[in-house]
């Protein structure tokens, strides 16, 4: 099937991305985007060059000139939108669905993504599929073949940042890129950091080799890795590398919740002024925990990285991100940013002698158990009902779908914005309780 959402549209391949989609979907941006320049990059799935053709050619046809960036991470895109005359971006990439879908995500000219009303005035101008044969003369293509480069001489220049501190402790750091759209560019910001790189699965073959989300599980061929090589720390990236995982030098995969912990516990440091952080109501309780020692304040928002941004943006907050590795420094731009994550994880690393095991281990400890279930619309609204019986002592959220929110635990239950199915999240101070909350919330199921 074909998903639309805030997230953009994705699609299986050989079904659902066909010519006549590009075909009104370019023509739909085209009446959208402000006249001008139009940025297009991709990750490395095999597919990516022909959608890329397509819909570039689609947009010459009208007139618009098109710069394409090649293969670069999302966030390189957005930086790139941001920075110059360009008026919009897309992104050819399915993120971390697997590589048989693809898909497109929108950039608007400040190099944020569009906003949901946005992107309901797209998908209603694309089902109209009332386009005209042609509008304008002939518009053209450039090759941009150095925007990695432009990005990390932004990374480079970050306040919140210590370079020197960094190039002098020369870390080994081991690259897991899953040879996807961060294969070259994350390599490269960590040699300019005066790294010692150990690169794996870094080759734009687009042939994911592990679970294409950076989780625990999937991070294992990593965690060799940094043991073979008594590495300082591992960095591990989703196909579009817009999300960072950290594994530690002891090998052990901390989470992708704890690159967010790690990243804005530097941030405090460097910064040493009271903040407020911005973050999605999924996201662990660890970066609240952190904040109050410091005098600082977490906003929490519904799901979605626009969310996160728009808000950000509401109350000029500095530093925001998402508990799945997505870390966004207004700084930079407003986008998640593995590079961007990669230097402030290292920053952080870079203020103690302490090895990054030790970091993590004196930060505050939850664990959360992540979950998801295939079921119908009609019985969702059952779910929850269920779930409100079950769990009538706790705080109720339903901003964004239902959280059941207690003091050291939390739960929640939301339909995916990506993926046809019902996320079931769960955190606490250990497993066995966050998974037996969202035993109980299954049990419905089981019934």
């Amino acid at each position: 099937m074909l998903i639309r959402s805030i997230s953009g549209i994705r699609g299986l391949v050989n079904s659902h991305l066909t010519k006549q989609l590009c075909y009104n979907f370019a023509n739909a941006i085209h009446r959208i985007i402000p006249d001008g320049v139009v940025m297009i990059g991709r990750d490395t799935r095999p597919s990516g060059d022909d959608l890329l053709t397509n819909i570039s050619d689609q947009l010459i046809n009208r007139g618009r000139n098109v710069i394409i960036l090649g293969i670069v991470p999302t966030p390189t895109v957005q930086y790139m939108v941001q920075n110059t005359e360009a008026q919009g971006g897309i992104v050819i990439t399915a993120s971390h669905n697997p590589i048989e879908w693809n898909g497109f995500k929108f950039i608007r000219h400040d190099g944020t993504f569009f906003r949901p009303n946005e992107c309901q005035n797209l998908f209603s101008i694309m089902d109209q599929n009332s386009f005209s044969k042609h509008e304008n003369d002939m518009g053209s293509i450039i090759q941009d073949v150095n925007a990695i480069q432009k990005h990390i001489i932004n990374i480079l220049g970050l306040s919140c940042l210590d370079i020197n501190q960094i190039r002098n402790r020369k870390f080994n750091v081991v690259v897991d890129a899953i040879n996807g759209a961060g294969f070259d560019a994350l390599p490269k910001l960590l040699e300019a950091l005066n790294c010692n790189v150990i690169p794996i699965n870094c080759n734009p073959s687009g042939d994911f080799v592990r679970g294409a989300e950076p989780l625990p599980k999937n991070l294992k061929i990593l965690s060799e890795a940094v043991l073979k090589t008594k590495a300082d720390i591992g960095l591990a990236v989703d196909p579009d590398a817009d999300r960072l995982s950290v594994v530690s030098n002891k090998g052990i995969p901390i989470g992708e919740e704890y690159t967010l912990a790690l990243a804005a516990d530097g941030y405090i440091k460097q910064k040493q002024s009271e903040e407020t952080f911005v973050i999605n109501l999924s996201t662990s309780m660890v970066l609240e925990k952190i904040a109050n020692q410091h005098n600082c304040e977490v906003i929490r928002t519904p799901v979605g990285e626009i969310n996160v941004v728009e808000k950000m943006i509401e109350i000029d907050a500095e530093f925001g991100g998402e508990g799945n590795g997505g870390i966004i420094l207004k700084e930079s731009h407003f986008g998640r940013d593995s590079l961007v994550g990669s230097a402030m994880v290292l920053n952080r690393l870079s203020q103690t002698n302490q090895s990054l095991h030790d970091i993590y281990v004196s930060l505050p400890q939850f664990i959360i158990v992540k979950d998801k279930i295939e079921i119908s619309k009609n019985i969702l609204n059952d779910l929850i009902n269920h779930s409100k019986k079950i769990f009538d002592d706790a705080n109720l959220n339903i901003e964004d779908g239902t959280k059941f929110t207690w003091d050291t635990k939390w739960v929640h239950l939301r339909k995916s914005n990506t993926e046809p199915i019902v996320r079931i999240y769960a955190e606490a101070k250990d497993k066995e309780t966050a998974q037996d909350l969202i035993d109980k919330v299954k049990s419905f199921i089981n019934d």
